[in-house]
């Protein structure tokens, strides 16, 4: 039977709730994923079918900015973004991703149409963004809950707090929790020099903590990044996400949040990103193995950016190819059953086949996986001094066994939505 390390309050009985949601609050199960798997449970994992549960952002359909130059598509109101990525339910896309407040996507005035797009298609809302406030405000400049204006960083509190309500009514409502999404565009600093540090992160955490115990029982993720658009993140790489889980729940006080935590519920979570990682130079499955072993992992973004580079948000896949095959074998092997979002921003092209070109990247990925040799594989690790070459061997072959066609969005669908 899965180990557990001794200062874990659970064992394997967790895989018998993996990925359900958990009574009486706004988050799923996914504790197993801190479980420590012998090679036969880790091959039964990896060996299983695995379908991706397709999510993806509502706010690249339409226009997207840029401070370089104009946009070059038209704007799209919330409906046609909605109408548009229903398009892609028949292909799997099974999850809508959207900011929270009255200027976003997503409020209480245009609800009504993500509801209409769940009953015409299943869709739900896996990720509510904008938690810890809007960050493209004016006021946001000097950042949201990190702002050193009182009234100011009241405001941000006060915004996360309608988020995390919201989140509550609509996980009872679609019957599945959505995370609250903090990513803190704004918070952060110039220069190293004459920057509190202490100061910045205990305002931001803070802030956070005091909202999360006013609407107890939400789960909020963190998606770090480098820089962009302040100079430096007030978060910047993986291992900063899973510290600022951490801090932020020792503040927690609320006793539904505590019981939830003594339980081994991570109250926050991690949804790092895959072009925010490349622009830290971090390996991309090393890090999410880190959030996972921290049982954290609650929701992921994926996308494509060239190792160093900035936030291109390319379809997965067309640089760095083998990103997203280690990434599948990680979250395979231990038991991932979150969404897989799509974060991207297709200037030259229609969303729908960015969208689709990345779902089809990603089934690419899975089969090459699907054509592993698993047992081998892992028996290599555990020996290398055997597995010399063998390695390499099982990966080269795995590429060229591995075929998903008959999964992939037709060209020729992508082809219609790009105009022909």
């Amino acid at each position: 039977m899965p180990g557990i390390p001794d200062e874990w309050p659970f064992g394997a009985e967790v895989l018998e709730t993996a990925g359900k949601p958990v009574e009486g609050a706004c988050l799923t199960d996914i504790r197993h994923q801190a479980l420590r798997l012998d090679l036969k449970e880790k091959t039964e994992n990896l060996s299983k079918t695995y379908e991706p549960r397709f999510s993806s952002g509502i706010w690249f359909f339409g226009h997207t900015a840029s401070r370089f130059h104009e946009a070059y598509k038209d704007e799209a109101d919330v409906g046609t973004k909605l109408k548009m990525a229903g398009d892609l339910a028949r292909f799997g896309l099974r999850a809508i991703e959207a900011h929270f407040g009255p200027a976003w996507e997503l409020n209480r005035d245009t609800i009504n149409l993500f509801r209409e797009l769940r009953e015409r298609t299943g869709m739900i809302v896996s990720l509510i963004g904008g938690t810890g406030g809007d960050f493209r405000k004016r006021e946001a400049r000097y950042g949201t809950l990190s702002n050193r204006d009182p009234k100011l960083r009241q405001r941000f509190i006060s915004e996360t707090v309608e988020i995390l309500k919201f989140a509550k009514d609509l996980a009872k409502e679609q019957g599945c929790p959505p995370v609250a999404n903090v990513w803190p565009g704004t918070d952060g600093y110039v220069y190293s020099i004459g920057t509190d540090f202490y100061d910045l992160w205990d305002r931001f955490e803070s802030g956070l903590a005091e909202a999360m115990d006013e609407v107890p029982g939400v789960r909020v993720t963190i998606e770090p990044k480098p820089y962009e658009p302040v100079v430096n993140s007030i978060y910047r790489h993986t291992a900063d996400g899973l510290l600022f889980c951490r801090h932020v729940e020792t503040l927690l006080r609320n006793g539904a949040n505590r019981k939830l935590l003594a339980e081994g519920h991570a109250m926050v979570g991690m949804n790092p990103e895959i072009g925010h990682m490349k622009m830290g130079v971090e390996d991309v499955a090393y890090s999410y193995a880190r959030a996972m072993r921290e049982a954290r992992l609650a929701h992921i973004h994926v996308n494509s950016v060239p190792l160093g580079s900035y936030d291109q948000d390319l379809n997965v896949g067309v640089s760095g190819t083998e990103t997203m095959e280690s990434v599948l074998f990680i979250l395979r092997m231990h038991g991932y059953r979150g969404f897989m979002g799509m974060d991207l921003n297709p200037e030259y092209m229609d969303a729908r086949a960015a969208v689709a070109n990345s779902m089809n990247e990603v089934l690419r990925a899975n089969a090459v996986v699907d054509a592993l040799n698993h047992r081998r594989l892992l028996e290599a690790y555990a020996s290398p001094e055997k597995g010399t070459g063998v390695v390499e061997h099982i990966i080269t072959s795995a590429r060229c066994s591995a075929d998903a066609s008959k999964k992939l969005v037709p060209f020729q669908e992508i082809e219609k939505w790009n105009g022909g």
